[in-house]
């Protein structure tokens, strides 16, 4: 497996932990919100109101609190205004940094993100400098010991996947934006239990990071993805497998 992908399988367990501690909720708040302002308050007719919401219920976000953020971003309760910004970057080593936010106060963010770069060894570049790198993908996580390998490639293959990668603890799917929501509910339809099921963006190539240059890199995502107004970060380095351990 590439750093790379041992990077995203790190940041999934993270994730997986973090939603146990409640650290994510606040977040997937602001997910709904902008989803129900953007597209309306009806998951079955907004795709991205619906993945907010499972986002939300698979870290256990008490329902009571979704329905609250989604009549907050429907209007039907006074709420804050959350805007959606893209930062191009770049960190230590030549690493391309995708940075999405949400935040009530774009003058701030921009100063906050502004100061991680610079302590960090990075810097923030202009706009699109580095979103072609990457491009939109539909990825789904199921655990090796809940699936078996030849039937969920026949069952990954029926429902259009892309690619189907196998892992040491894990098999990824991968599928277009596009035919993600059917594949996911045929998945499903079908028995297999979904340990992760997301539309992110994955790097159409990689940059080999290592040394200092590798763990600073490490710390700079790490401190932007504790930021409250980031939601997510995504980036093309492939580290080697011993300093991302020393990560995780």
């Amino acid at each position: 497996m590439s750093g790379h992908s041992k990077w995203a399988s790190i940041k999934h367990k993270k994730a997986a932990l973090d939603a146990k501690r409640g650290k994510v909720f606040s977040k997937l708040v602001k997910e709904i919100i902008v989803a129900a302002r953007n597209g309306g308050a009806n998951p079955e007719t907004n795709s991205q109101l619906r993945a907010a919401i499972d986002s939300a219920k698979a870290a256990n976000m008490p329902s009571a609190n979704i329905e609250k953020a989604v009549k907050r971003g429907s209007g039907e309760l006074e709420g804050v205004h959350y805007e959606e910004v893209t930062y191009d970057a770049y960190g230590p080593g030549g690493a391309a940094i995708l940075v999405q936010i949400l935040t009530d106060n774009k003058n701030r963010t921009a100063s906050e993100m502004r100061s991680i770069f610079s302590k960090k060894g990075g810097s923030i570049a202009g706009v699109g400098a580095v979103s072609w790198i990457f491009h939109k993908k539909g990825i789904v996580r199921i655990a090796r010991h809940k699936a078996d390998e030849d039937e969920l490639f026949l069952l990954a293959t029926e429902a259009g996947a892309e690619d189907f990668r196998t892992e040491s603890d894990a098999y990824e799917l991968v599928f277009s934006p596009e035919d993600f929501e059917k594949a996911k509910q045929q998945l499903q339809t079908k028995g297999i239990e979904l340990d992760m099921a997301s539309v992110t963006f994955v790097p159409k190539n990689t940059v080999r990071v290592e040394g200092k240059e590798a763990q600073q890199l490490l710390g700079l995502v790490e401190e932007l993805e504790e930021h409250d107004d980031v939601q997510s970060v995504y980036s093309n380095f492939d580290i080697p497998d011993e300093i991302l351990a020393q990560s995780a």
